[in-house]
């Protein structure tokens, strides 16, 4: 114990690293250690309109009115949680949801109650250190000292505020999930011509009619909410990411900023110059004159020291205000000094670094980013260009360069184990999926396809449905579950294998490229190895399907550490002191390895048992015949279940906002890319037809 205490001491203390890490459903603050390890950690888990209904759809009264807080709420990964001295149920006590859902396929924030979490979050876990700190000293043993903070923070929310008074001019931010801008992307898409649409995604790296991405829910609000209007007349209308409202109320300056991860993210940004494009800002009818964008920057530089907001401290416990103020006011300053986009602060606390390294974190859905490195790699098969990360104080071009990313994501993943939980009631908990999937050898012959909300990349066809095929009378839940699983690992396999195609394809016309993939200085090469996190990854039986599904080519390696995201924003605050003497925790990018994979035994040296780290690799055992058989399955099977619902709902069918006309909604178009090869051909308008009133002959019968 003593010798583990020396070898994290540096100058009579335990240097920390906090992190700020706003998803979609929860915030959480994280102070992390040298060896990647929590030593603090406070999260809210937001409330939303919907838990604030009395009844549920089937009559009943919602559970959230009768819960205490001995009562679990599930995440949206499915896992069963319960309020804790570290953990806080938003539901339980927020008059105000942090979330809410105003209408079908609308998702807004309240970036008030945003910043207002973070805050406690971060006082808890202060308050948490400082009074362990007390004992420490009792006992003769150092005290923890937090050296700088990061931030992680879901991608493409729109948030807009007042320059003149640092407030909302509307209470609301638009969620990157929010699809009331499908009108605007579809009349966009329209009127613009093909060469111009494919010279301008070639800009941004991003699908430019989806709903997704900020440029399109800041037009919706210029248009919609006459508030934002007159600001942005005045030349008053300040426009940012969850990165960017949290950095400027956070920071004793107001640094108003947003790193590459989030503003390539707003379709507003050329990933060449780094910069906003007055093209792009035209095209979308933004005038650069009258309305404050963010500076662009690194992932990794000082942006300012760390303040509490005055504009909080009328709803903030006195007891929170005053840590925060001591926090503000101690010597020296705390500096916020990183900023990562969710997925790619992922990808970093994966210790991802090399190009080739690929993630997938498995959370509602799947999202996979692949290392390319300091190439850009425009994708032929439906994957998004986007930004790894960006540490411009290393040493060496290839370290301290812009690294992109190839981005793609599955629509439904721990969604799928809810559905089973919820719907179905195969299990009571979610955990319980791999126990039961790994109850038979294989599937029996079923193929669950869940594209509950459409398939995203590779396919990229929002109207698949959900299917089941295969059942017999000899199929149990156990069939059904596994089939359930494959499915999410089959859809994470379909991404792997476009962006492999699309990185091997750049390699036979860039060697040098094919070359620093294969480099091993830092890590195993190209596609050899996925990481993994998130809810499903925690599932040794379901991981070891994947590694089944990807083959031997590939190894599946869980992390060690469970909060990758947070702690990929806090190795980013560390690569941002400019001086490498003042890098006390980790030096470079194979110094944060060293210490996290191998608790800083040196590569070569043997590694004593109690300093082994908790990082598991799942080789796939499965039959190279058997494998091929249940891909050819799996792909007629997603054949079949694609355009359903334009065979049921013609586009004549649906409303002005990408909803149905009849009351059943369904999601925005996905944008498809022509040149993917997984496309199929457009279903004939007399099939459609047909559908459509075999369908409505049933539901007519049913009504009667």
């Amino acid at each position: 114990m003593s010798q583990d205490i020396n070898r994290l001491t540096i100058d009579g203390i335990v240097p920390l690293i906090a992190t700020v890490d706003v998803g979609t459903t929860s915030s959480r603050a994280i102070l992390f250690n040298k060896l990647g390890q929590e030593v603090s950690k406070h999260q809210i888990e937001y409330s939303t309109t919907a838990s604030k209904e009395k009844y549920g759809a089937s009559g009943k009264r919602r559970p959230s009115f009768d819960r205490t807080s001995d009562d679990p709420i599930f995440t949206a990964e499915g896992i069963a949680i319960k309020e804790t001295k570290y953990v806080e149920i938003e539901d339980l006590k927020q008059p105000d949801p942090t979330l809410r859902f105003p209408r079908p396929g609308w998702v807004e924030c309240k970036p008030i109650n945003i910043l207002e979490n973070v805050e406690e979050c971060l006082a808890k876990a202060f308050s948490f250190v400082w009074s362990v700190n007390e004992q420490r000293q009792r006992d003769g043993l150092p005290p923890y000292r937090v050296r700088a903070m990061g931030i992680a923070n879901m991608r493409e929310t729109t948030i807009v505020w007042s320059k003149e008074t640092g407030l909302l001019v509307v209470d609301y931010g638009i969620v990157w999930n929010d699809t009331r801008n499908a009108n605007i992307v579809a009349e966009m898409k329209n009127k613009t011509p093909k060469a111009e649409q494919e010279r301008l995604q070639e800009k941004i790296g991003l699908p430019l009619y989806s709903t997704y991405f900020s440029c399109s829910k800041l037009r919706w609000l210029l248009d919609n909410e006459a508030a934002v209007q007159k600001s942005y007349e005045e030349g008053d209308l300040m426009f940012g990411t969850v990165d960017t409202w949290l950095i400027y109320h956070l920071t004793h300056n107001r640094a108003f900023v947003s790193d590459v991860t989030n503003a390539s993210r707003t379709g507003f940004m050329n990933l060449d110059t780094l910069d906003y494009d007055e093209e792009l800002l035209c095209y979308w009818g933004i005038d650069r004159t009258k309305i404050n964008l963010p500076k662009i920057t690194s992932s990794a530089e000082y942006f300012g020291d760390f303040k509490v907001p005055e504009v909080t401290k009328s709803w903030m416990d006195p007891n929170d205000w005053d840590v925060l103020e001591k926090l503000a006011n101690r010597g020296p300053a705390v500096p916020v000094q990183g900023c990562l986009g969710d997925q790619s602060s992922s990808l970093v606390g994966q210790l991802a670094f090399k190009s080739g390294a690929a993630k997938c974190t498995y959370g509602t859905g799947c999202f996979l980013l692949f290392n390319t490195g300091s190439k850009k790699l425009l994708s032929k098969h439906g994957a998004l260009t986007t930004f790894g990360y960006w540490f411009p104080h290393l040493e060496g071009k290839e370290k301290n360069s812009p690294h992109f990313a190839l981005e793609g994501s599955v629509a439904v993943a721990g969604a799928v184990v809810q559905w089973l939980r919820d719907n179905l009631r195969l299990i009571p908990k979610a955990e319980d999926v791999g126990p039961l999937a790994c109850r038979v050898p294989d599937s029996g012959g079923v193929v669950f396809v869940p594209a509950f909300s459409g398939l995203f990349a590779p396919y990229w066809d929002a109207d698949a449905r959900a299917t089941i095929m295969g059942m017999s009378q000899h199929t149990t839940a156990s069939h059904i579950a596994r089939a359930a699983v494959e499915g999410v690992c089959f859809q994470a396999r379909a991404i792997l294998s476009a962006m492999s195609a699309d990185a091997l394809g750049e390699g036979r016309r860039d060697r040098e490229f094919l070359n620093e993939m294969e480099d091993d200085s830092e890590e195993q090469s190209a596609l050899s190895t996925l990481a993994v996190d998130g809810g499903m990854s925690k599932s040794d039986e379901v991981m070891q399907i994947q590694a089944d599904i990807l083959g031997p080519c590939t190894k599946v390696r869980r992390s060690p550490t469970a909060e990758c995201t947070a702690l990929g924003a806090a190795i980013a605050a560390e690569m941002g002191f400019k001086n490498p003497k003042d890098r006390i925790m980790w030096k470079d990018l194979k110094d944060v390895k060293k210490w996290i994979f191998y608790n800083g035994i040196p590569k070569g040296e043997s590694i004593p048992a109690e300093l082994m780290p908790n990082l598991k690799v799942f080789v796939s055992e499965s039959d190279d015949v058997e494998r091929r058989h249940k891909r050819r399955l799996w792909e007629i099977a997603v054949g079949r279940s694609r355009g359903w619902m334009a065979a049921v709902y013609p586009p004549s069918a649906r409303g002005t906002e990408g909803f149905l006309t009849d009351g059943l909604a369904v999601e925005s178009p996905a944008i498809q890319p022509d040149n993917s090869p997984f496309i199929p051909p457009k279903h004939e308008n007399l099939e459609r037809e047909m559908h459509r009133k075999e369908l409505r002959k049933q539901r007519n019968a049913l009504k009667v």
